[in-house]
């Protein structure tokens, strides 16, 4: 299937707080309507291919810029010094995530997520309301609000690590196309000054005449700041040149210092999202998956009302069995895990004799 009838996510939000997030992860979970399998066409592996094709060549952009000494955009140094965890994370997505695997996943029915895996959702709708800035706390605090209106499933919470890495990769993906097209734009103001305002002959250019077929909106910004900074490198030489470049942009309708600052706020916000997104990649490395499942899984929290009050002193190997047969029984039946969890514990308390009072009891050996 050809990866343009694929649909992608990419959502955009403001930074909330934690109460505003938890408020909101609970909101969008009572406007969630859910299916049973997720659309083939919003399977995520092919765009997180492109994305990962265009950081590659943003980064492989920025080493040939350094070679040519033109300056490198700040959130572009994030990039090139920690290139490498993205790659490694993409490799390792592609790994886990097969088509079979992300159609298992419950999906949105309703509005304009409707066919994307709710998991997936999930983690982008974190993503994006944090700035890429994720750790355990956040976690664990908004699946928790989020679940007090649904439950995520078993295997939606063992994954939700894959999907935040995906929703991240994409952010850097977007970061990435303001550095690539500001580097074009340098380039651009290289080309022009050594041409203009050097003189060089044609034999000694360095910056040679480029077409930029990007199709992204204008970016006035980078290049004004730029030629004014290298404009004024130049002194009185560069004067008349500074006169026609205020002139120009004024007939924008700004002036050159309100889009110098334009641009540099939009470089420190790239430089912090981008910041954000790497150090995010490496802290979910390190976030305690068995500990933040069993903390924030619904059914494990009902298994813990285990009558006998064996289930809360195993060890989690032995849970985990417990808990892969509910979801063997939710898969065959096509009823939720919650209602299984709460059925088995609900006709354990009935039981006096103590072998049926434990939930293993209908879960082990009645089948």
């Amino acid at each position: 299937m050809n990866s343009k009838n694929y649909r992608y996510l990419n959502i955009k939000g403001t930074v909330l707080d934690n109460y505003q997030l938890q408020n909101y992860m609970e909101k969008i979970a009572i406007n969630h309507s859910i299916g049973a399998k997720s659309s083939k066409y919003t399977y995520p592996i092919p765009r997180l291919k492109d994305n990962f094709k265009f950081i590659e060549k943003t980064y492989n952009l920025l080493n040939e810029h350094i070679k040519l000494g033109i300056d490198i955009h700040s959130a572009g140094e994030w990039l090139l010094d920690n290139f490498y965890i993205i790659e490694e994370t993409y490799k390792t997505i592609c790994m886990d995530m097969n088509l079979k695997r992300y159609r298992s996943f419950p999906s949105i029915v309703n509005g304009m997520y409707s066919g994307f895996a709710r998991c997936y959702v999930v983690a982008s709708e974190i993503v994006s309301y944090t700035d890429n800035k994720i750790n355990e706390s956040i976690l664990r605090d908004s699946i928790s609000s989020y679940q007090k209106r649904k439950y995520l499933s078993m295997e939606e919470i063992w994954s939700l690590w894959i999907f935040l890495e995906i929703a991240i990769i994409e952010n850097i993906r977007s970061i990435c196309e303001k550095i690539y097209i500001t580097q074009i734009q340098k380039y651009k103001v290289e080309n022009i000054i050594e041409r203009l305002v050097e003189r060089k002959s044609e034999k000694d250019f360095k910056f040679t005449t480029i077409k930029n077929n990007l199709k992204f909106k204008d970016m006035k910004y980078p290049f004004i700041e730029y030629m004014s900074y290298k404009l004024k490198t130049f002194g009185k030489q560069s004067l008349p040149y500074m006169e026609i470049l205020e002139d120009q942009v004024k007939r924008s309708g700004i002036t050159v210092s309100q889009a110098i600052k334009r641009h540099h706020y939009d470089v420190a916000n790239s430089k912090v999202s981008i910041g954000n997104s790497i150090l995010s990649l490496k802290e979910i490395l390190r976030v305690n998956f068995l500990s933040l499942f069993e903390e924030i899984n619904g059914v494990e929290e009902i298994l813990k009302q285990d009558p006998a009050k064996v289930y809360s002193s195993m060890d989690f190997k032995t849970k985990d069995v417990y808990r892969n047969e509910i979801k063997k029984l939710s898969e065959d039946t096509k009823i939720s895990e919650i209602y299984i969890a709460n059925k088995i514990v609900e006709l354990s308390k009935k039981e006096d004799d103590d072998k049926k009072r434990h939930i293993g009891f209908y879960l082990i050996e009645e089948r």
